[in-house]
């Protein structure tokens, strides 16, 4: 139970101390379109932006669902360098227009962050999410590895939204 309660508040913590804001223009992000349905489901984090919360995770994956409130479940996994698996459970919920890629997160009580689906291919194999600061990045996608064709395409897009490939932190082969 201690260590649970340390757990929680260490996190707690870590949500409260800033990012640091990587993207490199104040252009407004665009916003796809999702079928929230097509949507759900196992995605495999292929880079992300350094976070507080993410430290020292290999092999992310996060897992939407439908919740029974109308809400939006999440299970976010990761393995530790350890070997060890550490989970975050969540909730989402769309905001902004109807269908609009806009979502709401929260892993702590009344606590909300701002989850935007920035780009998504149109089979929902991937999809590039952040938030309207420029703190956070995540490329996610459906299989569990990409190729250095894929990686290029994604370093490509992320540069036309004003972030730094070199800033992210890929997963390992």
């Amino acid at each position: 139970m201690r260590i649970i309660f340390l757990s929680a508040l260490a996190l707690l913590a870590a949500g409260c101390v800033q990012n640091p804001v990587y993207r490199q223009t104040e252009a407004p992000l665009p916003v796809s379109d999702i079928d929230q349905a097509r949507y759900l489901g196992l995605w495999h984090e292929q880079a992300r932006l350094p976070n507080s919360f993410e430290r020292g995770c290999q092999r992310v994956t996060a897992e939407y669902g439908r919740r029974d409130d109308g809400l939006i479940s999440v299970l976010n996994t990761c393995v530790e360098a350890n070997g060890e698996t550490r989970t975050a459970e969540g909730r989402a919920r769309p905001v902004g227009e109807a269908g609009e890629g806009k979502l709401k997160v929260s892993f702590f009580g009344p606590f909300w962050g701002d989850y935007w689906v920035l780009q998504r291919a149109e089979d929902y194999s991937w999809s590039i999410v952040g938030e309207p600061e420029g703190r956070f990045l995540w490329i996610l996608t459906r299989a569990d590895t990409i190729s250095a064709e894929q990686r290029a395409d994604f370093e490509a897009r992320i540069i036309a939204l004003g972030y730094r490939p070199a800033d992210l932190v890929w997963a390992g082969p």
